[in-house]
């Protein structure tokens, strides 16, 4: 499991962090929601130390993230930023390669290449494994960096709204591979993400954030009612259930 212990963190004089404390439980989908800027991403950040909390301490498995060498824990804990910079020139195959590097240091062996192969056939990237990145739509390279930190294998998977410049068709399709990790992979996996009823229809856990602090935590059928997305978002809300789903109406 992840467990988060008064984590604070600041920016200049704002505080984006305030005294979180949170169990994640080892197995699933964790979803973390709130409006802009209520501290999603940096919560998400600290826990896979790209940044570095004021104060406070995250355990994955036992080990002190802040103190344990990087080669160990790029082999239990692999994470999506929101905004991935790669040069134009690598392939999908060689973006997705990038995964295996801390086991394969950069020599590539049989096991990381099927490692490989498997990523990209989990996100239907084989017929485009030989493009290069500057030749995909913008959901394509996501679905390739998603492939890249499946690649690595690792047991907890932090990903930072992967949805990101997907449309409703790989949106969906995106989800249910995600699951699949979670159910058949039998990986930990951690969103950011915006869109609520996603998070509802997909996730085991649901985190609820508010101007830096977790205010509502629970299953989606506890989480999607009325009162709390409403006091989460400052948008009234319906919930209506479709087959089994839990979802919210806020178009009107």
């Amino acid at each position: 499991m992840i467990e988060v212990k008064e984590i604070n963190k600041s920016y200049q004089n704002t505080q984006v962090l305030k005294r979180i404390s949170e169990t994640i439980p080892a197995g699933g989908i964790t979803s973390i929601i709130g409006a802009n800027g209520a501290g999603k991403s940096t919560l998400l950040s600290v826990i896979s130390r790209l940044l570095t909390a004021d104060s406070g301490s995250v355990w994955v498995n036992g080990l002190e993230v802040a103190k344990t060498p990087d080669e160990q824990m790029a082999k239990v804990l692999s994470v999506l930023r929101q905004e991935n910079h790669f040069t134009s020139r690598l392939t999908v195959e060689d973006l997705v390669g990038f995964g295996r590097y801390p086991w394969s240091k950069g020599r590539l062996t049989e096991d990381d290449r099927q490692h490989i192969a498997t990523a990209m056939e989990f996100l239907d990237l084989l017929p485009l494994k030989n493009r290069y990145l500057d030749q995909l739509s913008g959901g394509q390279r996501q679905r390739a960096c998603v492939a890249m930190v499946l690649c690595q294998n690792t047991d907890y998977v932090l990903l930072d709204e992967p949805l990101n410049n997907l449309d409703m068709k790989h949106s969906v399709a995106m989800m249910k591979q995600l699951r699949r990790a979670a159910d058949e992979l039998h990986k930990t996996i951690i969103l950011v993400i915006h869109d609520i009823n996603f998070a509802s229809a997909y996730s085991d856990h649901i985190i609820a954030m508010k101007q830096g602090e977790v205010r509502y935590r629970g299953t989606p059928q506890e989480i999607m009612r009325p009162e709390i997305i409403e006091a989460i978002f400052d948008t009234k809300v319906h919930i209506e259930t479709l087959q089994g789903q839990h979802i919210a109406i806020y178009y009107r």
